[in-house]
């Protein structure tokens, strides 16, 4: 393969999860042919490179398992650094998408727009990255293994924490009368517009809320009313609010 081409015979794709089948069936769009995703134990053969879509406890094995067949591979972790890839001995490379798939069928239309993460132990492998990202309408940026860690914590606060705190919602919700489903349809919008704001002018000038107005009498109100609601979730109210309260400027007092 000329390390100056992008034109790649077959890409193989390990892991038939929710990201590698979305990552098989989107770069299949691309002109790029695809060989998976394979299922373990399968390993494809015949490729130019070889992306591993595994748990990150499986990615040397999986490395390993892929010896000799594609002179590079990569893997699509966020938190793992390229050493481990060291088993399949060929050039690395780190592909990791900032997004989140559900498995749906529309996954693999998630990747355009997005940001991906790349890493590579070559210049070869790290074009390879480059450019798969930007085949997929992707906005690739580079990250090394010491800020690994850092950059994966953002993700996880970002998305995952998200999904805590809307839970954490609904809970809080019940003391209303309100049933789980019901309230996630009514925070919904308010959730949608709430990233947007954030999008668009950042956290500090999107913050709206009784902490932001320094209204303490309503956020005492509404700390009874978890004590009351759900009293597993107060550790968690006031350090949300402790930190609201920074994020706004204001002073940090004991709830």
């Amino acid at each position: 393969m000329n390390s100056n081409s992008h034109t790649l015979a077959t890409v193989g794709v390990v892991g038939a999860g929710r990201l590698g089948s979305a990552l098989a069936r989107a770069l299949a769009t691309t002109g790029w042919a695809v060989d998976g995703p394979s299922r373990r134990g399968e390993t494809p053969r015949g490729c130019d490179a070889i992306v591993l879509c595994v748990p990150d406890s499986e990615i040397p094995a999986a490395a390993a398992a892929v010896a000799g067949a594609a002179p590079l591979v990569g893997h699509t972790s966020g938190a793992t650094p390229l050493t481990a890839l060291e088993p399949a001995g060929a050039e690395a490379f780190g592909w990791h998408p900032l997004q989140t798939f559900a498995g749906g069928p529309d996954d693999a239309a998630l990747f355009a727009g997005s940001g991906c993460a790349i890493a590579g132990d070559t210049e070869r492998a790290l074009e390879f990255a480059r450019e798969m990202a930007r085949r997929l309408g992707m906005t690739a940026f580079e990250i090394d293994d010491s800020g690994r860690a850092s950059y994966h914590a953002a993700a996880s606060i970002a998305s995952n924490f998200l999904l805590t705190l809307q839970a954490a919602a609904e809970e809080a919700a019940a003391g209303a009368g309100l049933e789980p489903e019901e309230a996630r349809a009514l925070l919904a919008p308010l959730v949608r517009r709430t990233l947007e704001n954030h999008a668009a002018v950042g956290p500090r000038e999107a913050l709206t809320g009784p902490v932001a107005r320094g209204d303490e009498e309503t956020v005492a109100a509404q700390r009874a009313a978890v004590a009351e609601t759900a009293p597993h979730l107060l550790a968690l109210f006031d350090e949300l609010v402790e930190q609201t309260r920074r994020l706004a400027g204001h002073e940090v007092t004991a709830p």
